[in-house]
């Protein structure tokens, strides 16, 4: 600091007389050294805010297909799980009696297939000797050596013989088909059992469960949620009339309070129903991969919506008590406060909406001790 004087006058007697005289003193004072930075228009992005919720980007409601009691359960809220992991274990004794029910039907029609088999051939080498018989017999009435009588019946049992094949084979067709339905009712069996467990469809995390051991499950009411892993979007909710800025595929800033980190992100989808209450409408915004990143956290989108010229000062400039803020302004080498109005923030600037205007120079940084009407030596 450098020590300026000022000139004091003080009365004092002389020595001849009454008449008053003035006598010069020099006080020193002390003047504070500070920086100043000129209020100027800046050129600064103008943006819009929506906030939002997080959540997973696939999400499943798991229900049973069958009515039955839990007889385990083995997946708890929070858990991660696999595809195809269990989760519930219903009690499936009647079930597992239908399905040896089902394989036992089909069991016994397969050992009546040899028997079948045995007919077949049994026909078949009937009918080979009843048409050696018959040409046999043909060839002796053409000799005249047998019967009219005689080689008719040799022609009705070739009939019989091959009738009887034709049976046989179509009693094989039969049974044929009847063992095509026990497998179906097998197979069926199988799948009603199967049901009994209850597997995860994806990998992910269960967010909510309503089931223990020994509850009744009944096809179509909710089991657990489950959500799929590392796959979440922020659904924001904005004003119908800013949807305009919302472009799948644009990117936006993202922060996420939870997590404390802000981030770009781009726009997957915007939905294209508005809600009449709110008149607000959807953006989804894919999120990436990041750690402590779940469903039901606060998070805010900040959309592009062009450039302005406004004021800006440092921030460093700016001093923040409660719900008020005020700057230090050099005027005529005292400091003088003067309360402002700012508005968003950008890097290490503010924007200014009232209390300063263009030219005038605020104290930056704001020195240790500064005070209102203090006197200053500014420089530039």
């Amino acid at each position: 600091m450098r020590p300026y004087y000022a000139l004091v006058l003080l009365p004092f007697l002389t020595g001849c007389g009454s008449e008053p005289a003035l006598k010069a003193v020099s006080t020193p004072v002390t003047r504070m050294r500070v920086e100043t930075v000129a209020v100027t228009e800046t050129d600064w992005p103008s943006t819009y805010e929506a906030t939002g919720t997080v959540r997973a980007k696939t999400t499943a409601t798991i229900s049973s297909k069958l009515m039955g009691y839990a007889r385990e359960v083995r997946a708890q809220i929070g858990d991660r799980v696999r595809e195809g992991q269990p989760l519930v274990v219903l009690d499936a004794r009647d079930l597992a009696t239908s399905v040896a029910r089902a394989e036992a039907g089909r069991e016994e029609m397969k050992s009546v297939i040899p028997e079948a088999e045995s007919a077949i051939a049994l026909a078949r080498s009937q009918l080979d000797l009843a048409l050696v018989t018959f040409h046999r017999m043909q060839d002796l009435l053409n000799k005249r050596s047998i019967t009219n009588q005689e080689y008719d019946e040799a022609s009705a049992r070739l009939k019989a013989a091959q009738a009887a094949v034709d049976m046989a084979r179509a009693k094989r067709t039969q049974l044929d088909a009847k063992m095509a339905q026990l497998e179906q009712e097998v197979r069926a069996a199988g799948i009603q059992r199967d049901y009994s467990e209850i597997i995860a469809p994806f990998s992910g995390t269960i967010i909510t469960k309503s089931i223990d051991p020994g509850t009744l499950a009944v096809p179509g009411a909710p089991l657990f949620t489950i959500e799929r892993a590392d796959t979440y979007q922020l659904e924001a909710s904005v004003e119908e009339s800013r949807l305009s800025i919302a472009r799948v595929g644009k990117t936006v800033s993202v922060t996420i309070d939870g997590i404390d980190r802000t981030f770009p992100a781009r726009v997957a989808e915007v939905v294209p129903l508005v809600d009449a209450a709110a008149r607000t409408g959807t953006v989804k915004i894919d999120l990436p991969l990041l750690p402590g990143l779940r469903s039901g956290l606060f998070g805010r989108a900040l959309f592009d919506t062009g450039g302005r010229k406004i004021l800006t000062v440092p921030s460093a400039g700016v001093t923040e008590r409660g719900q008020l803020q005020s700057v230090y302004v050099a005027e005529n080498n005292i400091a003088h406060t003067r309360m402002v109005t700012v508005g968003t923030r950008v890097k290490d600037r503010v924007e200014v909406l009232s209390g300063l205007n263009q030219g005038d120079r605020v104290i930056v940084p704001i020195p240790t001790g500064l005070a209102d009407g203090a006197p200053i030596e500014a420089g530039q």
